[in-house]
């Protein structure tokens, strides 16, 4: 028996290879400013998975462009933004393990996504990929993950020891301890940014012997 009963993914690197997708498109839109700005843009991406693309954007404007982003070129940017990812995304190849765990377990867990996408668009890539009938419910930016957490908690009924966070970022990580969730991280071998003692795979390949296997990635007294 699975020791959870709700497990929430996050989207990019959790289930669909779309990290280096979303990557080059920042580096594209700064591209105007310079070498040395698409550097310091692409690095604090990397740093901050999980993020919404408007977050990062007032980010950008004000630390390395030393100016205030307009709310009409934030939108304008996000529009851009969309049209050099969207198609990208949907085509994307799948996590390796990502699309036998979701067929295979569907049925058997109350399975969620919270994102740092903008909600509308994570729903749209989600549809047009086929994978709607997997998942409970799908959410997105600019909710940010702790409340969206908190938001399943009250959807699934299901205990907090009870639910699962799995990402790839540390947005992801302090999200699940927010809302007082366990949490598996996924990251590549050598590159693993969550605190010691969090358990890691590389992939989704082994996340059903995990789910079988696996104790609280927290304890109580840490919760508290």
């Amino acid at each position: 028996m699975p020791r959870f009963d709700a497990i929430v993914f996050d989207f990019d690197g959790v289930l669909v290879e779309s990290v280096d997708v979303k990557t080059r498109a920042f580096a594209a839109l700064f591209e105007p400013y310079g070498e040395e700005v698409v550097k310091q843009v692409v690095a604090w991406h990397l740093a901050h998975g999980g993020v919404s693309r408007y977050e990062k954007f007032r980010h950008f404007h004000r630390a390395f462009l030393g100016r205030v982003l307009s709310q009409v070129e934030e939108v304008e940017l996000g529009n851009r933004f969309s049209a050099l990812v969207e198609e990208a995304v949907i085509a994307a190849a799948w996590v390796p393990g990502a699309h036998e765990f979701l067929e295979g377990w569907h049925a058997r867990l109350q399975l969620y996504v919270a994102s740092g996408t903008p909600e509308e668009e994570l729903i749209r890539i989600i549809g047009r990929r086929g994978m709607t009938h997997f998942f409970k419910a799908v959410a997105g930016a600019p909710r940010k993950k702790g409340a969206i957490l908190r938001d399943f908690l009250g959807r699934s009924g299901v205990s907090q020891d009870r639910m699962l966070m799995v990402g790839d970022a540390m947005t992801d990580f302090d999200g699940a301890v927010e809302a007082g969730v366990s949490f598996l991280g996924i990251a590549p071998a050598g590159a693993n940014p969550f605190p010691h003692g969090v358990p890691v795979l590389p992939d989704l390949i082994g996340f059903s012997t995990f789910l079988v296997a696996s104790r609280p990635a927290f304890s109580e007294a840490e919760r508290t």
